[in-house]
């Protein structure tokens, strides 16, 4: 008889999963019954059996930023539980403040950050190298409906056991049955699992893409710097995610079969940290180079410049993602390796500062001179680098052994790695969605409500993370819950509650804008909307067509839109003749095997033979099925598009 805890409660019946399924299956039919009534399923249908790169882009944006308001929620619940000292903010202490921590933390790095970065991935990465999609378009739909898998398996924990409470990193033996009995931390190890192999099967699919897919004449010190940094990443995720998948697999065993692979008895206990970290740093980079391509782009569009330094921007960027793999102890200085193991990876923690030091200062030169245009993109890439060059420092302030001793564990952490990642990342991703959405959508989202998202969010920002810093200072240490009157955090931490809300509310103006935007913004932006794009993907026309490219053009240089522009009567050159073109078909197969991978891991989670089995049986059976089927290519006639800027008749 299997067994679980539902809201603290142990429950024996299967017929308790399905209640708790029970407001999720009510919200699903609802959202049915609402697009059925506006004749919207059939698109919904489309987008749920798609293997193209835009749509399978659209569906990473749109369940990244689901995920978004969900870990923003739990975010406003933790700063509400701090804002003032010895409160008790509805039920939310203890081991709920603990599930409300460790859920904000997992899915805004796993399931917001890396989803909408990839997102933005698919949209752009094609357009920018001339490719009619990726490498493997069915393994880009699957990547996706694994990675939705992996993030449904770890929230609806909330409601079938509690959520995960050993925090983002899962420490064992504190994540091990001994210490946390209930299945949140079950959830999380096979959630995490699921998803991993998703975006391994992204990497793959970039690097093959990038790769062998660039247009003629794209070399690859021609390609834009987020195709380079797509690049590195994709490495970075090949070689780093390995690691987080045995550490998840040794969790895995010990808690469901009884094994001590991590156990502290059994003299064990820093082997996840170091299998954690190996991954967990070059994780960090996995999230912050694609920003830094984004910024990359947008800063020489909106400053009518080329990129200054770009051979040194590529160097940059392979040295952060070589080095990135080197410094993983200094999560770990506290534990005693040793003074000489410390020094060594405190060196290579600060030489990491010199690429990225050299990237800061060639934007700064790119800006110096040119004409700069403030837009949206541009005032989101603008904010970054001062926040950015804030986290950076503390960074070094960390590397600094004696002194990590006095930092670790502490506020001052939590806001250094804000500043980087919110900082960095998340102020990258908002800087390419205002930057690429009307090559996607074909309407242009609203300047003013943009720039009213972009200066509530920064200030709110640093309203919520900068105090942190003095927190950490005045001893506050990381994941409690409460403290005392007298420890003198009382305006700090109202502050930084008052900044979370702001920050809260600058994401709903963010879906005010989608909104106005999508009701009221005039169509038809043509294929260069900002007037000043570089690269290729703003030579055709805005949307895309399902082929991007009728013939591909022929690249002569880094900025090749840019140069057709002044020197080409704006249009490239073509490489091809203008013929039919064989484009993917769609299908169901994806989402099925990631309904069953969730199927089965739920079944090996509450230990119910029979989901495990249909998980299985169900996965290995639409391989084998795609594996021998002839998936077959349909032929596409391209339209003449009078507006697409590549040479020839036809479109002349």
């Amino acid at each position: 008889m299997m067994s679980f805890y539902f809201f603290g409660e142990k429950i024996r019946l299967v017929s308790d999963i399905i209640a708790g399924y029970l407001s999720i299956i009510l919200m699903g039919i609802a959202a049915v019954v609402l697009l059925t009534y506006y004749k919207k399923w059939g698109m919904l249908w489309s987008y749920m059996k798609t293997t193209h790169h835009s749509k399978v882009g659209i569906l990473y944006l749109s369940a990244g930023f689901a995920f978004f308001l969900r870990a923003g929620l739990d975010a406003l619940i933790i700063r509400a539980q701090l804002a003032l000292p010895q409160n008790e903010f509805w039920v939310f202490q203890g081991d709920k403040y603990n599930q409300m921590m460790t859920t904000h933390g997992t899915t805004m790095i796993f399931f917001v950050a890396m989803p909408l970065l990839i997102g933005l991935m698919n949209v752009a990465v094609p357009l920018q190298i001339g490719a009619r999609d990726l490498a493997f378009p069915f393994l880009n739909a699957l990547s996706f409906w694994l990675f939705l898998a992996g993030g449904a398996l770890i929230n609806i924990s909330f409601v079938l056991g509690g959520s995960p409470t050993a925090g983002w990193t899962s420490y064992a033996p504190l994540a091990l049955d001994e210490f946390t009995p209930a299945t949140g931390n079950d959830y999380y190890s096979l959630g995490l699992q699921v998803s991993g192999i998703g975006t391994l099967l992204t990497a793959i699919n970039f690097l093959v893409t990038i790769i062998n897919k660039r247009a003629p004449g794209m070399k690859l010190m021609r390609m834009p710097m987020f195709t380079w940094a797509t690049l590195v990443t994709s490495i970075l995720i090949l070689f780093a995610f390995p690691a987080l998948t045995v550490a998840l697999l040794l969790m895995m065993f010990d808690r469901l079969y009884g094994t001590s692979l991590l156990a502290a008895d059994a003299g064990n206990s820093l082997i996840w940290q170091h299998l954690f970290w190996i991954f967990g740093h070059p994780e960090v980079y996995i999230l912050i180079l694609p920003a830094f391509g984004i910024f990359s782009d947008v800063i020489t569009t909106f400053a009518k410049k080329r990129l200054f330094g770009y051979s040194s921007m590529v160097i940059a960027l392979v040295l952060i993602g070589f080095l990135g793999f080197m410094v993983w102890i200094h999560h770990m200085f506290t534990v005693g390796l040793g003074p000489t193991s410390n020094a060594i990876f405190a060196i290579s923690t600060m030489s990491i500062a010199v690429p990225t030091g050299i990237k800061i200062f060639n934007w700064l030169f790119t800006i110096r001179g040119g004409v700069l245009t403030f837009n949206t993109p541009m005032l989101f890439s603008l904010g970054f680098i001062p926040s950015f060059v804030i986290g950076g420092i503390t960074g070094v302030m960390l590397a600094t052994v004696p002194a990590d001793y006095q930092y670790h564990d502490s506020y001052f952490v939590v806001g250094h790695f804000h500043y980087v990642i919110v900082g960095g990342t998340v102020l990258g991703i908002f800087a390419g969605v205002y930057y690429w959405w009307p090559k996607l959508f074909g309407f242009m989202l609203n300047d003013v409500l943009g720039k009213w998202h972009f200066w509530t969010f920064l200030i709110g920002f640093h309203l919520t993370f900068f105090p942190m810093h003095i927190m950490g200072l005045k001893g506050m240490p990381r994941r409690v819950f409460t403290y005392l009157p007298e420890d003198g955090l009382t305006g700090l931490n109202l502050t930084s509650t008052a900044g979370a809300f702001l920050m809260g509310g600058s994401m709903m103006l963010f879906l005010w804008n989608i909104y106005q935007s999508y009701r009221h913004s005039p169509r038809g932006v043509g294929n260069d909307p900002w007037e000043d794009g570089r690269t290729i993907e703003w030579a055709i026309p805005s949307p895309p067509p399902e082929y991007n490219f009728a013939r591909l053009p022929k690249v002569h240089g880094s900025d090749a839109w840019w140069q057709a522009k002044k020197y080409m009567g704006g249009r490239l050159e073509a490489a091809e003749d203008f013929s039919s073109i064989p484009m993917p078909l769609d299908s169901a197969k994806p989402m099925l095997i990631g309904l069953f991978m969730l199927i089965g891991s739920f079944g090996v989670i509450v230990e119910v033979w029979y989901f495990q089995l249909i998980g299985l049986l169900g996965t290995i059976g639409l391989m084998i099925l795609h594996s021998f089927q002839d998936t077959g290519r349909k032929m596409v006639t391209p339209d003449k598009h009078p507006d697409e800027k590549i040479g020839g008749e036809e479109n002349d």
